[in-house]
């Protein structure tokens, strides 16, 4: 069965986002090679994304880098969300609650990872208790404010574990 992975770039001080959901600051840190992401893009068989994501900025707008993964990411996308447009979107897969589109998505993605993309989407599979493993990636610049990797005022404490073999910043979930 899939797995769900919460992937993110973050700024050294915890944003995944700039103010107003700005990623203009990420360009500049998506030239370097990375191995890592790299070898995740070739296990990722299903992205689920919030729609404030989905709809939101791309720091490769308007190049052939935009998208998921910097444009090289082909596959299914599920858009969380209690708005689906009127107009369907070919490729993507609009689901109205959280269970339905894990599910489709991890049915989608088979025995590789379903991708979370969003703070939003990745806090509510935590307190759902169905995220698995976190992978962050981090840039060498602080944003000061912005849209946090990960924000539960009065939630829970998550405990992690670090898999072994890969970087020290990917982890297991631990339930």
């Amino acid at each position: 069965m899939a797995k769900l992975l919460y992937s993110a770039t973050a700024s050294l001080d915890g944003y995944i986002a700039g103010p107003g959901g700005d990623m203009s600051w990420l360009t500049e840190h998506l030239e370097a090679e990375n191995p890592t992401a790299e070898r995740l893009l070739a296990d990722i068989g299903a992205i689920l994304v919030g729609n404030r994501t989905f709809g939101g900025d791309d720091p490769n707008r308007g190049t052939d880098k935009e998208g998921a993964f910097g444009g090289q990411y082909q596959g299914p996308v599920f858009v969380l969300t209690h708005r689906p447009p009127a107009e369907p979107d070919p490729g993507v897969t609009f689901v109205g609650d959280l269970h339905g589109a894990v599910a489709q998505a991890r049915e989608a993605a088979g025995d590789r990872y379903v991708n979370i993309l969003g703070a939003d989407v990745a806090k509510q599979c935590i307190r759902a208790g169905l995220l698995d493993e976190i992978l962050i990636f981090f840039a060498p610049v602080l944003l000061g404010g912005g849209v946090r990797m990960f924000d539960d005022p009065g939630g829970t404490e998550v405990r992690l574990a670090p898999i072994p073999g890969e970087t020290a910043h990917w982890y297991r979930v631990v339930h």
